[in-house]
């Protein structure tokens, strides 16, 4: 990892910090408290904690140079929290009648990604990994645009589905190299280019969508 790689991870964790700042103060305030702050917050957290790891342990522990496997599967297990934890944000925030089964349904796809990557289960990983993150990768995508369209929510919610995108690209790129597989021209070496700017701006995608989405 080169000094670039990790002078954008650091501002990834800085700016996660930030969110989860501005996270607490919502919390604190009657008018803009809710329980999907919580929600949020995990995936802020989680982007920070893999921000420092990375800085320290390099992109070893991602698995794809043929180092570090095992360190691989407790990864691409975590990072599922990103996208799972603010999708099942954005069911409570928007469609509170709905959060206690689309919760299960993120749930059950950590379990199974989690069993799948530690048992091996070779094909059957290959298949639950892309089905749940397509699942939180698309609430992701179409709730912030829904909620904008419907003039619920500012066009600075859009930040939310920007990042959407960005981090759900990325995990399906990660799950089919991390898998011996290729998707499109995602080779290794060009994902491990990419992949500090990616999750800052996902960060910072985020971020910007949640503050300035308020109307």
């Amino acid at each position: 990892m080169n000094l670039f790689d990790q002078a954008v991870l650091l501002a990834t964790g800085l700016v996660a910090l930030y969110a989860i700042w501005l996270l607490i103060g919502q919390q604190k305030d009657e008018a803009t408290k809710h329980i999907a702050n919580y929600y949020y917050m995990v995936s802020f957290a989680v982007l920070f904690v893999s921000g420092v790891l990375l800085i320290f342990l390099g992109w070893e522990i991602l698995g794809l140079l043929g180092h570090g496997s095992g360190t691989s599967k407790f990864v691409a297990i975590v990072a599922t929290l990103i996208p799972f934890s603010f999708a099942s944000g954005l069911v409570a925030r928007f469609y509170p009648e709905k959060e206690k089964m689309y919760l299960g349904i993120m749930v059950l796809g950590i379990v199974l990604i989690g069993i799948s990557r530690v048992m091996d289960m070779g094909t059957f990983a290959k298949i639950i990994y892309p089905v749940f993150h397509s699942i939180a990768g698309l609430t992701i995508f179409l709730v912030p645009i829904m909620m904008v369209k419907n003039d619920v929510m500012g066009k600075g919610f859009y930040g939310v589905t920007v990042g959407g995108t960005l981090i759900g690209l990325g995990g399906i790129a990660l799950a089919f190299l991390t898998a011996g597989k290729q998707l499109l021209f995602f080779s290794p070496e060009f994902v491990l280019m990419i992949l500090a700017p990616l999750l800052f701006l996902t960060a910072f995608s985020y971020m910007w969508g949640l503050k300035n989405g308020e109307k």
